[in-house]
């Protein structure tokens, strides 16, 4: 073995998706080639001012210099607690209940270190964000794919999880409005995860990354609102994208006292906990006003039909999106997921993410994202119409 080979477990895992695409869109910019990206997920928009403000005093406030707790200070656990209850109607304690966490990624990454043993399962949505598998494969886990049918308003068949999986099942991670797909959950399916969690005895981590960022009148509601959930499962809300905090990486854990306690004490061992100051920032952002975000939901919204609308008009069949602030459609007839991607790129330099990426279930599948700013998506929607029409 070389001196600078990967460990075993790293080299079961491939490249993080989102590195390959960066390389991707630096490869033809090299080349003079003015490609426009709506590969990545990331608002092209400004974190909101009151937002930034609250950083900039929380910045010059001395408290906030040392080694943050990783429990987190008060004001912050308080406000997502308030925030749970007036947005979602769940009652969170605010000691025992919450935590911050270093963003969404971080956290998921962490539940599979905290909870998962060599030969133990973590059920994974597929398609799904890519930490859900590659967790547990890191901490010497398996990670079962639960395929998401489209059939069933892209949510898995619970039923049709093989049973030995469900006897060494640990985790299972799910995650409603949903990336890549924009489904929103199911009637009924948050019940039938809860019965299931129950039965057989492991933790859910509901990923509740995209809440805040509906349309046409829907709106999500939390997991841990569901009766029981509490019981037998955690949440992981981040304020990455309803509140353009991408870059902030401020999120918390919430739900379960004694899953939470288990999460603390990994990341004890781990780090230092997030910034004192970002948490005040996020507590602000959680009291602020609603209005931003709901502005937001409109930008995107108003996007989000005009992608719908080219795709159409170029043979695609898809549906608009309810949630989150992608479009996922179906590859045109004769190819895959990433020969049309390819295609794309070639004639139209437009970059958008093969389903393949986000596991084999997304096969057959793109996804669009709606965070380039209008001047640039409406120019990318003419190239999908003159080159693919």
């Amino acid at each position: 073995m070389a001196l600078t080979d990967p460990s075993k477990r790293l080299q079961a895992i491939p490249p993080y998706m989102f590195a390959e695409l960066e390389r991707k869109i630096e490869q033809k910019a090299e080349e003079g080639i003015n490609v426009i990206s709506l590969g990545i997920g990331d608002p092209d928009t400004p974190t909101f001012r009151y937002v930034v403000e609250a950083m900039r005093e929380a910045v010059g406030d001395p408290s906030t210099h040392k080694y943050p707790s990783n429990r987190g200070r008060p004001e912050f656990r308080e406000a997502f607690a308030d925030f749970y209850l007036s947005r979602f109607g769940v009652e969170i304690d605010a000691v025992d209940e919450v935590i911050p966490a270093i963003g969404a990624k971080e956290c998921i990454y962490n539940l599979c270190f905290a909870f998962l043993d060599p030969g133990d399962v973590a059920l994974a949505s597929d398609p799904g964000y890519p930490v859900y598998t590659a967790g547990p494969v890191l901490a010497g886990a398996e990670a079962q794919l639960l395929p998401l049918a489209p059939e069933l308003g892209f949510a898995p068949d619970l039923d049709a999880i093989p049973e030995e999986k469900l006897a060494a099942a640990r985790l299972m991670f799910i995650n409603y409005p949903n990336n890549p797909t924009g489904a929103i959950v199911p009637d009924g399916f948050f019940e039938r995860v809860v019965e299931l969690a129950r039965e057989h005895e492991f933790l859910v981590a509901h990923d509740n990354a995209y809440s805040e960022t509906t349309y046409d009148g829907y709106v999500a509601p939390s997991f841990l609102a569901t009766p029981g959930a509490k019981e037998v499962g955690v949440e992981v809300f981040s304020l990455s994208k309803g509140f353009n905090m991408t870059g902030w990486r401020c999120a918390a854990i919430l739900g379960n006292a004694d899953a939470v306690k288990t999460y603390w004490r990994l990341k004890t061992n781990v780090d230092s906990g997030l910034f004192e100051a970002v948490q005040l920032a996020g507590a602000a952002a959680l009291r602020g006003p609603r209005k931003h975000v709901e502005e937001m939901c409109s930008i995107y919204e108003r996007r989000r039909d005009l992608v719908v609308d080219a795709l159409r008009e170029i043979g695609v069949e898809v549906d608009a999106p309810k949630g989150t602030i992608y479009v996922w459609a179906p590859v045109p007839e004769g190819h895959t997921s990433t020969s049309f991607v390819e295609m794309v790129l070639e004639e139209a330099a437009v970059v958008i993410s093969p389903g393949s990426m986000y596991g084999p279930s997304g096969e057959g599948f793109f996804r669009i994202s709606l965070t380039t700013p209008d001047e640039l998506l409406t120019e990318a929607v003419e190239r999908l119409r003159s080159h693919l029409s």
